[in-house]
């Protein structure tokens, strides 16, 4: 039992020692340093292994008026008078564009992009046969259709409006095929320049 009573006091001793030892002070943690001052610059960034690479995008720059251009400088009256945007032409009762009417449409887009500033109003017309109301709704259609056709070759569609005239303003007052024809159409008219 001696044994045992020196064992645990010896053991508390040990307690006793480690647990009253001296304490020392906690050791500080570094702190960043402090923010550099404004006038002195950021550390360079490291250098690159490959040059950056340039991207181009070719991005489209309106058309300017040519100083001598015998079609820019015009009035709006003489240019609507003239007319160097055509009409694009429709069979009866349709209002898709054929081939011809792609090639009129797609030469209108041309001088179009040349004439950046060039704002039109597409008409669309009818022949005499037929109600007011189908006419109107007829007229519609193809100026909307040769609009559609305008933007899908690039044209930006906030420089074209359109109307529908139906039947009131033939280009041709003729009362046979050959004349009518002629009036079922859809017209350019510039607008502003």
């Amino acid at each position: 039992m001696r044994l045992k009573l020196t064992i645990v006091a010896f053991v508390a001793l040990a307690a006793m020692a480690s647990g009253c030892g001296k304490k020392t002070a906690p050791v500080p943690i570094p702190q960043p340093p402090p923010p550099a001052a404004n006038n002195i610059p950021p550390p360079a960034p490291p250098p690159l292994t490959q040059p950056p690479r340039t991207v181009t995008e070719d991005l489209p720059v309106p058309a300017q008026p040519i100083a001598d251009d015998a079609i820019g400088n015009k009035p709006l009256d003489d240019l609507n008078r003239e007319s160097p945007l055509k009409p694009a032409f429709f069979p009866l009762d349709g209002d898709d564009l054929d081939d011809v009417a792609k090639v009129v449409v797609s030469s209108n887009a041309d001088l179009l992009r040349k004439y950046g500033t060039w704002v039109v109003t597409i008409e669309g017309h009818c022949d005499e046969r037929g109600t007011a109301e189908y006419n109107l709704g007829l007229g519609e259609r193809r100026a909307l259709a040769v609009k559609t056709y305008l933007v899908s070759l690039g044209i930006s569609p906030d420089r074209l409006r359109t109307v529908s005239y139906g039947k009131e303003f033939p280009f041709d007052p003729g009362h046979s095929e050959d004349s009518w024809s002629k009036n079922r159409r859809a017209q350019f008219v510039i607008t502003s320049k």
